[in-house]
């Protein structure tokens, strides 16, 4: 059963390492990555029996639970755990449990390929939901990323919508609106995190949840977005 769920992003950017930003621009990154900390804080102090980290991935499969991850692909000299095998959101994700006050629960690294048909991702959310008695997820994922591909601060009213309804659902702990959403965007919007927010919503299907959405801007023409979700008891 699912008792908590969290919604972070995976820009390689979060590993300071990566960065030289300049002032406000390490500001903002600092804000960020304090809503990914506070988020995983709240994840891990509900306790569960198992942690799921879920993110998009070249395939549908789990990694093992050793697995590591590297930054190579972007000249960033960045490892992360042994094996360096995991994809970006993987690899994000596994920064993120590396820097918890606690070890922690035992992990499941789970992949969703892109372009994973919404129906595939519910099934997945439920049957990763029912491994454990108290199961908490962490779903990885960048929101509309075509900002960065146009005009630096141009507007784009079809990712100002999409964001709007990605905020909305995590905002109100809304598992079908999360469903809901258009797996043809994804080439469109250059949208990243869908298929793990679809996994959450299967995940998160049976129950309410209370939802404390942490973080939603786009400061780098891409929409990043930290949420929490906790079972209502």
């Amino acid at each position: 059963m699912l008792i908590s769920a969290a919604v972070c992003p995976h820009p390689p950017l979060l590993v300071p390492e990566v960065t030289g930003a300049s002032d406000p621009a390490a500001r903002e990154l600092d804000r960020l990555r304090t809503a990914c900390r506070e988020a995983v804080a709240v994840l891990l102090g509900a306790a569960p029996d198992l942690l799921v980290v879920a993110g998009g991935a070249g395939q549908t499969a789990e990694y093992p639970a050793a697995a590591g991850g590297s930054l190579r692909d972007f000249a960033v000299p960045f490892t992360v755990g042994a094996d360096p095998v995991l994809p970006l959101s993987l690899t994000i994700g596994k920064w993120l449990l590396a820097g918890a006050a606690s070890p922690g629960p035992p992990v499941t690294w789970q992949g969703i390929a892109s372009g994973t048909a919404a129906a595939d991702c519910l099934s997945l959310g439920e049957k990763l939901a029912a491994l454990a008695p108290r199961v908490a997820l962490l779903a990885m994922g960048d929101g509309p990323g075509c900002r960065a591909r146009g005009v630096p601060g141009a507007t784009d009213p079809a990712a100002d919508r999409y964001d709007g309804q990605v905020t909305a659902a995590l905002a109100a702990a809304d598992p079908a609106a999360l469903a809901a959403l258009d797996p043809g965007r994804d080439q469109e919007l250059f949208v990243a995190g869908r298929a793990a927010w679809q996994v959450l919503a299967g995940a998160a299907s049976a129950g309410a949840f209370t939802a404390d959405l942490r973080y939603a801007a786009a400061p780098f023409e891409v929409s990043y977005y930290v949420a929490t979700w906790v079972r209502a008891h």
